[in-house]
């Protein structure tokens, strides 16, 4: 529990939101809960009586008491809220995804290494013990060298139309599966699914990441299975590990060693090993991930998660995004991504610059760092636009 007085505001405290503002408030860091829906915020009983209610985004970023930011909105409006809280000064926790497009993603990065402010993406997974205890066998080499991991998130609903499978499961698959490949970004992503209760809104997709040494892992993700399935599982040379999260706390994370022989030292023979239970002290991955969060803006230190961790995130969404919507035609998620507006080769174009779509930017014209311009401008030549403007 923090030893100092409540500053952190929640900014969407409805379906996920409840969740951080019970463990936010168990913290001793609530200040206030920030939602459009009075019923809501009305839905806070008699625990939350210290805790200011609000509808008001203007009046989080206006309070001087207020240094923390956390963000359980739509994925949709975290890039503007986000922003708007780094600008105010206020440190700032976003739920997966950070943003919606990798544009935006790196305006958060380049905005918070400008203001001294803490990012943090909400990827749960990396808070499990169990995740916490595969990455140490990996890095360790107890598993021997990775050549594949699979990961299934199956469930019957909450079906969504907002949003498909793929952006609302596979986030914390993907931070969890990168974790264990070392930070990489695949060389090649491959996705397929299908919409079967709403148009163009796929409820299931399975999602083939590829990586420069060999290792391979697959995604499958959907709301429309007739059971819950939450399992990870890490192949190795020398074992493999299973993570099942709907199994009890002493049989989550099992590992089989030795699993196989190589006669003559090319045959492959299977061993009927047993799976050996790894013995790990039980906590809630989410309180764990929020106690990070503020010891983080307390030590000013960087997340486990922070900015660009939820960016490599993103650029394997919209590769696999991009792979689905061309029927699973493999895509590069390394590939930079294409600005939106139009710059000669002459203009001069600083990083951390926000530039709208459709906007021209023409000869020996000079945009810095800060500066923002809207959609469909036209600057001649010889234009010098300065931080802040």
């Amino acid at each position: 529990m923090s030893t100092n007085l409540p500053d952190l505001a929640l900014v969407g405290a409805g379906y996920w939101g409840k969740n951080l503002a019970r463990n936010f408030h168990g913290l001793g860091v609530l200040h206030t809960l920030c939602d459009k829906s009075a019923e809501i915020l009305s839905s806070y009983g008699a625990d939350y009586t210290g805790v200011n209610k609000i509808d008001s985004f203007e009046a989080v970023l206006a309070d001087g008491a207020i240094n923390k930011v956390a963000i359980a909105a739509p994925a949709v409006l975290h890039h503007r809220l986000a922003k708007a809280a780094l600008l105010a000064g206020k440190d700032v926790y976003v739920e997966k995804p950070l943003c919606l497009n990798v544009e935006d993603a790196n305006d958060l990065i380049s905005l918070a290494k400008q203001t001294g402010r803490i990012l943090m993406v909400g990827h749960l997974l990396q808070y499990h013990p169990c995740i916490m205890e595969l990455q140490r066998l990996v890095g360790q080499g107890e598993l021997g060298k990775v050549q594949y991991i699979t990961s299934n998130r199956l469930n019957l609903g909450k079906f969504r139309q907002e949003e498909n499978s793929l952006w609302s499961f596979a986030p914390h698959d993907i931070s969890a599966i990168l974790s264990l490949v070392g930070g990489r970004l695949p060389q090649q992503v491959r996705c397929t699914g299908g919409a079967y209760l709403s148009p163009s809104v796929a409820d299931t997709t399975l999602t083939s990441l590829q990586f420069t040494d060999g290792v391979r892992a697959h995604i499958h993700v959907s709301w429309l299975n007739p059971f819950k399935e939450q399992k990870l599982t890490v192949v190795g040379s020398k074992g493999m590990a299973v993570f099942d999260d709907t199994n009890p706390w002493a049989d989550k994370l099992v590992v089989y060693r030795d699993y196989l022989t190589w006669a003559d030292g090319k045959i492959p023979t299977p061993n009927k090993v047993q799976a050996m239970p790894i013995k790990l002290q039980e906590s809630e991955p989410l309180r764990t991930e929020c106690q990070h969060f503020v010891d983080c803006c307390e030590k000013r230190v960087m997340p486990r998660t922070d900015g660009a961790e939820g960016l490599r995130v993103l650029q394997v969404l919209k590769a696999a995004q991009d792979s689905l919507e061309r029927n699973g035609e493999a895509a590069d998620p390394t590939v930079a991504v294409k600005p939106s507006y139009f710059a000669h080769d002459t203009a001069v174009i600083d990083e951390g610059a926000k530039i709208g779509a459709g906007t021209k930017i023409w000869h020996f014209s000079h945009i810095m760092a800060g500066a923002e311009i809207g959609e469909g401008c036209n600057l001649g030549q010889n234009v010098v636009v300065s931080p802040g403007v």
